[in-house]
This record gives structure tokens, C-alpha cells and sequence, in this order.
């Protein structure tokens, strides 16, 4: 039976606080989602429905698609499991795979032991049903593998992305401390933007939030950038479900010729790569680029939109002193010149938005890496806020 129309749970996963803004995607897909949790969401579907999931989404990680839930005390019992599983159903004899894996069990405490139990009871049962030994490794180039094990409940899928999909695949050059795209994504679709006016990025460094910006405004999907997916290496792949897949996100693209896209940077290297990964996402001709301090942006008084930064956090007292200053200013500049617009500050540093002197709408919790973080919304009001 082909994984490819067998309908099984599917686990998406995502950066954790990213889940709200993936459940209104998968939804907004056409899916119902039967639960959300903090890094993810789950829902039933087909691998056809993972093709579709991975090239589509722009919070999530993963696309796991479940094969089976089991008991295991031991990595002996997860073999014991695994190779009776109709493997040589799912993977070719010339294979190549990778396991990968997240557990949390008091009787394994080297995640790589769990890992080779189940790359061993692949193999061998390929081996004993075949006669041939697949291919193994760590890179994610074919089909993953993977385990999830807490206490002693696990579960066994094939991640159908592969390597993650929270990288969209246009960035070539990151840059310093670049956001990942995921999450850029999703502070963009928390904010008040409407897709169709103004976005003002200052302090853009290697250009992910103006580039996604564009991205989200003309609707154009993570998938039109990246041409190898985990689920490609599975027996019953029909390369025809995934061009038709490919076609539709071409056809669903979308202008928005009256939106102005403005992206500056002090550094010139930083707007030099930014122009270039505006140029692999095809989104160049959208974006004004500049250099300049941030206070000589640009703020079309037509068509207002959101202002949108993403300022330094600071980790040395040097730092700190000078980012102040900064952080004052951002908040003079929203102020004086951003009336009539919504204001965006994303930064880890709480003490540091403290500076900016305004009081925030909205909070909203994000984490960039380990740091815990806060997308800060001022509503920028034009002239006296009273009538």
C-alpha cells in the first residue's frame, strides 16, 4: 500500500511560538488541524498531502509523516519494532537514508545509540527481504528516518522534508546574526500588514524581512526555491503530484504594483548581500535598497504600511551603552516621521526596548534561537491621537 494516498497523522513541526501562525496556514490550505501544541501541529493526511504541506508553508520545520506508535523501554524493542515493518515497501534496494531523532527517555542517554537501532533494523530487514544493503549517513540528501521517543511511547516517521524547511533555500549569503526565514515569516504574518502597503525596513542586514515581505505580498511559497525533499527518495514517488505542485505555486503568484518594499543599511557589504538574496528569491525588482543610517529612511506618506526593524540585542556592556542610544532614537524616528503607520520592533533585549519610549499595543512572544524574544507593536498615530 503506498504511503502516497494511505492516509496517516502528520506531525508538522515549527520553532517554538511559531505554532499559531502555522495552524492559520495549514488551515487556510484546506486542512483541518486536530491539534496544536507548542512546536507544532497535527493532522491527518497522505504523503501526497506532505508534498503539498512542505512546499507551501512558510512557519513550519519538518513535514513527519507517521508510519506506527509503539511501546519501548529499550533501544532493543524499538529494533524488535522497526524490522518488522515493511521496509522494502518503503525504500528502494539502492536506498539511500538518514536517521535523525528526538529522545527523551530515561534508559538512553546517547541520542546516536537510538539512531543506529534503528538504521540497524532497516537494514537488516532490507537485507534478509532483498539481499541488498541500502546506503546510510548523516547527510539529509535522501529518505529520513525518524524517531521520537519520550518515556516509553514512540513513534516512527518518515520526514518527508528532509532537510528543514524554516530555511527557504534563497539565501545564500546570511550575513550577521541572520533571522531565520521561518521566523521572519511569522513575525511579518503577526503584524497589521495588509500585503499591499508600505513595508519599511531599516537596519534590514542581509535583507530576510524585506524579502519575505515581498515574498508574502506576490504569495510566492517556499517551494519555488529548493528542488529536493526527502519524500522524492520513497518508493511509489510520482514525480507528476510534485511539478503539478511546483505549477500551482507558479500560477498563484500574485502582483502588487502599488506596495513599495524599502530595505536600508549602514553597512555596505550588508545591503550588497541583501541585494543578491533578493536577486535567488526573484524579488529584487520589489525592494529599494539603500544605504544609509536608518534615520534617513525613506516613509512614503501614501499608501502607509508598518515600520519594521530588527535592531541589535547587545551582549557587551559597550554595546549595550551604544544600543541605548540606538534604541532612543528608533523610538524618536517612529515618532517624528512613521505617523499614520504600525511600528514593529523585534528585539531580545526587554531592557533595551525600554528606550524607545513609547508604550507597546502588542507583545508577542517569539524566540530567536535560545533568546527569548518580543515582537513590540506601536500604533503610530498621525498628529494628536485625540479627535
Amino acid at each position: 500500500m503506498s504511503l502516497f494516498k494511505t492516509t496517516a497523522p502528520i506531525i508538522i513541526t515549527c520553532y517554538k511560538r511559531l505554532a499559531p501562525f502555522l495552524e492559520k496556514e495549514v488551515t487556510e490550505l484546506g486542512y483541518r488541524v486536530e491539534e496544536t501544541f507548542a512546536t507544532g501541529v497535527r493532522l491527518r493526511g497522505t504523503v501526497n498531502d506532505c508534498i503539498k504541506l512542505n512546499l507551501n508553508l512558510y512557519c513550519a520545520s519538518q513535514v513527519l509523516y507517521s508510519l506506527g506508535t509503539f511501546s519501548a523501554r529499550h533501544p532493543d524493542d524499538v529494533y524488535r519494532f522497526l524490522s518488522k515493518m515493511q521496509w522494502e515497501n518503503i525504500l528502494a534496494d539502492d536506498a539511500y537514508f538518514s536517521v535523525t531523532s528526538n529522545v527523551m527517555t530515561a534508559t538512553v542517554n546517547n541520542t546516536m545509540f537510538a539512531n543506529l537501532r534503528v538504521k540497524d533494523a532497516i537494514v537488516d530487514r532490507l537485507r534478509d527481504k532483498k539481499g541488498a544493503r541500502p546506503s546510510t549517513g548523516s547527510e539529509l540528501k535522501g529518505a529520513v528516518v525518524h524517531l521520537f521517543w519520550k518515556d516509553d511511547r514512540a513513534e516512527i516517521f518518515i520526514d518527508t522534508s528532509g532537510e528543514t524547511v524554516a530555511r527557504h533555500g534563497y539565501r545564500k549569503i546570511p550575513g550577521k546574526a541572520p533571522m531565520l526565514e521561518a521566523l521572519a515569516s511569522a513575525t511579518i504574518l503577526a503584524s497589521q500588514w495588509n500585503r499591499n502597503s508600505a513595508f519599511i525596513n531599516p537596519m534590514c542586514g542581509s535583507g530576510t524581512l524585506a524579502i519575505e515581505a515581498a515574498l508574502i505580498a506576490t504569495n510566492s511559497r517556499p517551494g519555488l526555491f529548493r528542488d529536493n525533499y526527502s519524500f522524492m527518495h520513497l518508493l511509489g514517488y510520482d514525480e507528476e503530484v510534485y511539478f503539478n505542485a511546483q505549477d500551482k505555486l507558479e500560477s498563484q503568484i500574485i502582483e502588487a504594483p502599488k506596495m513599495r518594499i524599502i530595505a536600508t543599511d549602514h553597512d555596505e557589504n550588508a545591503v550588497t548581500n541583501a541585494k543578491k538574496n533578493a536577486i535567488a528569491a526573484g524579488v529584487a525588482d520589489m525592494i529599494e535598497f539603500g544605504l544609509c543610517d536608518f534615520a534617513e529612511t525613506e516613509v512614503p506618506q501614501d499608501n502607509k504600511g508598518v515600520f519594521f526593524v530588527n535592531p541589535e540585542y547587545g551582549e557587551r556592556l559597550g554595546e549595550i551603552s551604544e544600543l541605548e542610544e540606538t534604541y532612543g532614537r528608533i523610538g524618536d524616528f517612529m515618532k517624528q516621521k512613521c505617523g499614520g503607520y504600525y511600528g514593529y520592533v523585534f528585539t531580545g533585549n526587554l531592557d533595551l526596548a525600554k528606550k524607545i519610549g513609547l508604550k507597546a499595543k502588542r507583545r508577542i512572544e517569539f524566540f530567536s534561537g535560545k533568546i527569548d524574544c518580543r515582537l513590540l507593536e506601536y500604533e503610530l498615530y498621525e498628529g494628536s491621537r485625540r479627535v
